[in-house]
């Protein structure tokens, strides 16, 4: 799907203010009020609303099943089980940028496989103490355990967002 370079750029400044909206709306919870309106105006200027749509659902449940089984296994200790709001909900920001500015990093497939093994263990580091979600493994621990499953979430991810 070829999306202009102002899109992109406005959808890569929509993934970061919906990732912090999200981390930070943990404690402060009427941003995550402030997170659904921006994923609402996000799926309103979708050129194609279904496949979005049904992107960002396939991706958000499957990513909340993700993490929910990473809790489960002691990776991750949240307040709220099986998993907190606000961490489901970033789910869904996360898959509404797969089909756009993340669409980069699925050819070639290396480039989705370090793009996970980096970018989403750092994701969680940097968000476990904003969000007061514990670590009990320890940072290193939960990096390395976390490095290899993203390195094939992510371009499982982008692989099932490229699906018509």
């Amino acid at each position: 799907m070829k999306v202009s370079r102002y899109g992109l750029v406005a959808n890569a400044l929509w993934l970061q203010a919906g990732w912090w909206g999200c981390v930070l709306g943990a404690r402060q919870p009427w941003l995550l009020g402030v997170v659904v309106a921006g994923l609402a105006v996000h799926l309103g200027l979708c050129r194609h609303l279904s496949e979005e749509v049904r992107t960002v659902l396939r991706i958000g449940i499957l990513g909340c099943l993700l993490d929910s089984l990473l809790g489960a296994l002691g990776v991750f200790a949240f307040t709220q089980s099986p998993l907190p709001a606000w961490l489901a909900l970033l789910w869904l920001v996360l898959a509404s940028g797969l089909r756009h500015s993340l669409a980069w990093a699925h050819r070639p497939l290396w480039r989705g496989v370090l793009a996970g093994a980096l970018g989403g263990p750092l994701a969680y580091l940097a968000g476990a103490p904003l969000a007061g979600v514990e670590l009990p493994l320890g940072p290193t621990a939960t990096a390395l355990i976390l490095a290899p499953i993203w390195a094939l979430w992510l371009p499982l991810c982008l692989h099932l967002a490229a699906r018509r």
